[in-house]
């Protein structure tokens, strides 16, 4: 034992000197197509004097799963700079997050080389222009390890000062605990996704990766095309473990997006346990079985990393790429490396030490050599030489399709027509009683002619939903399908349905709505509040069977908590309208909001239109949130404020009361938005008798109102029109209740 640890502290020596560190487990792919410098050589003659120098545990063999055309290995030069950029990128999150006492060690140490090979050599981005429209995306699934993200964007030369790399997870700093999307609180360049939920961000690169590929159908000409980006992702054994992240990968698979690379950082460690406590599964066979490509390496491995992510990027086969990259989480720091204690900030006494190890200048903080400047230099150069011949194709495809660039440019800057402008060119509805889902299917048509870069999907539940695009076309592989088609069958998978369409609205060139019925939106609502944190305004969900209204389906699908579950998301705007002419001001609110997503809640059944008030005054007080639906006669002595399929029974209930006054109110949060002013136009301070009516919990209307008829327990199984008369939601049961107040 003595002499092993002579010889490896030999090799570290060396390693030193060189500026490289050498993996205690490695393995090579075709060393005969390697090139050696001579220290490189001198350095692999050294280390074949230990008894287990280049030799690789069982556990650690290469499975290839499919045929590799390898190319030549990394020339020596590069590949001694990677190594030397890896361990630097070490350093740095080892000092970022021991000033910071806080943060998670494990993932920035175990998966340097791969960050190297990533930003050093395989992705296409130009730093100086992070919102380039044709970049690989990169998403750190695995967002606790963010301090490998800042390490690499510093590294590879995006506006993230080592300054801001000293103030990780600090106040107001561009590096918070975990990756948060540009937004109005965090401007980080280079973050692609707001993650730190496991599994969603692996999800939310399905989403991005079928957005690329609707973006090359829809743009892409037979004589240019200025979309061909790939979609990488970096996931942990968490991220596998969430069920979201095996929905997001089947529908990956069925619609052959052969432009998605997920890299899977295997280290065999969770937070509690090493993996193999709770897990026993072949991940590979499971993703192969799912339809997509696999490969297994060494992930300290520089050549297998460059050659396998290379091989993966050419390979135009229909089949996303899932690379098994084996690690030793917080590999350098020997105390805690491969255990799950190096998972968090347990390492932080050992940091010195380790950055010493693996050949850091003693003593030197947030260390990055000249040379790994002057790499990476080099590296913008040749991007840059690529950003520019594309800069040229797309000027080109701009000259020969004026409208097209037209389009891209509205969908890039996410420009639509003000709300106020939009609701004028939807027609007036009709003055039949209708259900809002079926009204949204009549506006959701106007929607698309008037928001060209606007799509829509459900999960499964087109027909129920009505959110269907008329003569769109259906996205994916096969069938009637194609990449450019804007109804996207996301089958039984609204956990998925939410994170792909976030990653659509991350990826930054369409509008997007999903579907499904109210009552299930539960499954996707980890999702929703991303959404709703990252600001992301080019979300909207269609969520329908709004309440006990449902009928014979029963309690399990009938929601009476869940409207109210969504008002509490702070930035969500729930919009509940109470007719057709509110319908189409809910829609149109959906796709103009700039500040965050919106959900709509339609009802199953007909519901009557408020047809004694001006079809565009209903329109315009529902962008308001709330407004006086009908007006008192006489002075005011009541306000019945009611929402969605309850506002034709304030309207009925007080129709021979003349003192009272019909506030609609189909979104909350819009309405707190108003001016004072407005607000106590439509609420005034003076008038304290409030009732107020809606087919759900109760609770958030108090702030409302002194006295409320809800649903304050579950349903039954029953016609609709029997458990609504059942739970007092009638206009009668309302009139009686306006009565017995004082």
């Amino acid at each position: 034992a003595v002499a092993a640890a002579s010889q490896m502290i030999s090799l570290r020596r060396l390693s030193t000197i060189l500026g490289i560190f050498q993996p205690s487990r490695q393995q090579r792919l075709h060393q005969s197509n390697m090139k050696f410098s001579a220290f490189a050589l001198a350095a692999a003659a050294i280390a074949s004097t230990s008894v287990n120098a280049f030799s690789t545990p069982a556990r650690f063999g290469v499975r290839q799963h499919v045929a590799l055309q390898m190319s030549t290995a990394v020339d020596a030069d590069t590949k001694t700079a990677l190594a030397t950029a890896a361990n630097e990128a070490r350093g740095l999150a080892m000092d970022s997050i021991a000033a910071a006492h806080s943060g998670h060690m494990g993932l920035p140490l175990g998966a340097a080389e791969i960050g190297a090979v990533l930003y050093g050599s395989q992705m296409q981005y130009n730093a100086a222009d992070p919102t380039w429209i044709n970049r690989d995306r990169f998403i750190l699934s695995a967002g606790h390890g963010s301090m490998f993200l800042y390490s690499w964007l510093n590294l590879a030369g995006f506006d993230l000062p080592i300054d801001e790399l000293k103030r990780f997870r600090q106040h107001h700093s561009m590096t918070p605990g975990h990756p948060e999307f540009p937004s109005s609180e965090h401007n980080t360049p280079g973050i692609e996704s707001t993650t730190g939920p496991l599994g969603q961000g692996v999800s939310n690169a399905v989403g991005m990766a079928a957005s690329e590929k609707m973006a090359a159908a829809v743009y892409n000409t037979e004589e240019h095309k200025i979309f061909d980006h790939h979609i990488f992702a970096l996931a942990g054994d968490g991220c596998f473990q969430e069920g979201v992240s095996a929905e997001a990968a089947c529908f990956a698979a069925h619609e052959k997006l052969d432009n998605l690379i997920v890299l899977y950082d295997a280290n065999e460690v969770t937070l509690d346990k090493m993996a193999e406590y709770t897990q026993s599964e072949d991940i590979l066979k499971r993703y192969e079985a799912y339809g997509w490509e696999v490969f297994e390496i060494d992930g300290h491995d520089l050549d297998a990393v460059e050659e396998t992510i290379a091989a993966a990027k050419a390979n135009d086969n229909g089949k996303p790429k899932f690379i098994k990259c084996n690690t030793i989480i917080g590999k350098g720091m020997e105390e805690t490396e491969g255990t799950n204690a190096a998972h968090g900030e347990a390492g932080v006494p050992y940091v010195d030490k380790a950055k010493k190890n693996i050949g850091l200048p003693d003593g030197e903080k947030w260390y990055v050599s000249d040379g790994t400047r002057d790499f990476f230099s080099e590296v913008q150069k040749k991007n840059k030489a690529t950003y520019d011949e594309w800069q040229a194709t797309f000027s080109a495809w701009k000259e020969a399709n004026p409208e097209l660039a037209k389009q891209l440019d509205d969908a890039i800057t996410d420009t639509t027509m003000p709300a106020s402008e939009m609701i004028s060119k939807i027609p007036q509805m009709g003055e039949d009683a209708e259900a809002t889902r079926v009204s949204g299917f009549k506006i959701i048509q106007h929607i698309a002619d008037l928001v060209p870069h606007y799509v829509s999907g459900s999960a499964d539940l087109h027909g129920s939903t009505r959110n269907y695009i008329n003569d769109g076309g259906n996205f994916g592989a096969g069938f009637d399908k194609s990449y450019a088609g804007k109804n996207l069958y996301f089958g039984i998978r609204e956990h998925a349905m939410g994170s792909i369409m976030n990653g659509f609205a991350f990826h930054g060139l369409f509008k997007i709505s999903g579907s499904t019925f109210l009552v299930f939106v539960d499954y996707l609502r980890a999702t929703t509040r991303v959404a709703a944190l990252s600001e992301l305004n080019r979300v909207s969900y269609i969520l329908t069977h709004d309440s006990i209204g449902v009928g014979e389906d029963g309690p399990t699908h009938q929601p009476v908590e869940t409207v109210s579950g969504l008002r509490v998301i702070p930035n969500l705007d729930v919009f509940r309208p109470g007719d057709a002419e509110e319908t189409v001001a809910a829609m149109v609110h959906s796709v103009t909001r700039k500040e965050g997503p919106t959900a709509l809640i339609f009802s199953r059944q007909n519901i009557a239109q408020n047809n004694d008030m001006d079809y565009m005054a209903r329109r315009e007080g529902a962008l308001k949130g709330a407004y006086i639906a009908k007006k008192e006669s006489a002075d005011l002595d009541v306000i019945v404020l009611a929402t969605g399929s309850e506002l034709e029974h304030a309207v009925a209930a007080t129709k021979d009361m003349p003192g009272a006054r019909v506030v609609s109110m189909p979104c909350m949060e819009l309405f707190e938005r108003q001016e004072d002013s407005y607000k106590e136009e439509v609420l005034p301070s003076s008038c304290t008798k409030r009732i107020a009516m809606e087919a759900g919990v109760s609770g958030l209307w108090y702030k409302y109102a002194s006295k409320v008829v809800g649903v304050d327990r579950f349903g039954m199984s029953a016609p609709g029109n029997i458990v609504m008369e059942e739970f007092g939601m009638t206009a009668d049961n309302l009139k009686k209740q306006i009565e017995s107040m004082a």
